[in-house]
């Protein structure tokens, strides 16, 4: 029996991707799935927002979505970040991301 992605949640209106971002890392790439969190490595450093704008970037390319489609709803200066896909199922996430 497969463990709960308890790193991605559900709603009416899309979904919610709790995600472990590690700044400055020597390419943006997916590091895989963990019970708490999706682990991104981001090349971006964490100065002026600028980690938070190439992970929206990097998921809005990754799901064929417009960069203004995803957006942090909160941990804007911390290393653990919810963000918010609108329109697109946890399922359909999950595939896009290839996880």
């Amino acid at each position: 029996m497969r463990a709960p992605l308890s790193w991605i949640a559900g709603s009416p209106d899309g979904c919610t991707l709790t995600i472990k971002a590690t700044p400055r890392a020597s390419r943006t790439e997916i590091a895989g799935a963990e019970a708490g969190w999706l682990r991104v490595r981001l090349q971006a450093p964490p100065v002026d927002g600028r980690a938070n704008e190439a992970l929206t970037e990097f998921l809005a390319e990754k799901l064929d979505l417009p960069r203004r489609a995803v957006f942090v709803l909160a941990g804007e200066t911390g290393r653990i970040k919810k963000v918010h896909i609108p329109g697109l199922s946890a399922d359909t996430v999950r595939a896009k991301l290839g996880i």
